[in-house]
């Protein structure tokens, strides 16, 4: 029933895409929907992921407080030093490998004003990421550190034990 659904879903999209309710596009939509829902299926996930509703309000209190700051600080850059603004690009450790946990943190990473997520690697557990506003390396250091809350943060409030106690163990070790 899932996949008859999809199907269903996709087609509705298609001949929204296409602009036009014909039978060519109704038909198309059908095809692309059964191409996707088979050939392109993905793998076996969990339906859901844990969900601890303190920890995640302090989540979203955090990045509240992390977008207003983060406006300030770039909007102060920017009218300080204008083109002359810096930037600095960090290899920092990935705390998880759970594919919608990383997304998760590079989601809640990328909301705030000044800073990016430009690289994820999964198999080296490392993500690359820029942030404006770095003057010297007390500057770097913060960013960091800001960068480690925010996974910290995204694992606590919807990380599985099993990632949490990995991530402490990594945190741990250096």
């Amino acid at each position: 029933m899932t996949r008859a659904l999809s199907i269903a879903w996709l087609t509705v999209v298609w001949v929204l895409l296409w602009g036009s309710f014909t039978l060519l596009t109704v038909v198309g939509g059908v095809l692309v929907g059964w191409v996707v829902t088979v050939v392109w299926r993905p793998g076996d996930v969990d339906a859901r992921l844990p969900f601890r509703p303190l920890p995640f309000l302090g989540l979203v209190a955090f990045l509240a407080r992390d977008l207003v700051v983060s406006s300030f600080v770039v909007s102060r850059e920017t009218l300080l030093h204008g083109p002359r603004s810096r930037g600095a690009i960090l290899d920092l450790p990935l705390l998880s490998t759970s594919d919608r946990v990383v997304a998760m943190i590079a989601g809640a990473y990328s909301l705030s004003p000044g800073t990016l997520v430009l690289q994820i690697d999964l198999q080296a557990s490392r993500w690359f990421i820029y942030v404006i506003g770095t003057r010297d390396t007390a500057d770097v250091e913060q960013a960091r550190k800001g960068a480690l809350e925010v996974q910290r943060r995204v694992l606590d409030a919807l990380g599985s034990p099993s990632e949490r106690a990995a991530a402490r163990e990594l945190e741990a070790s250096g």
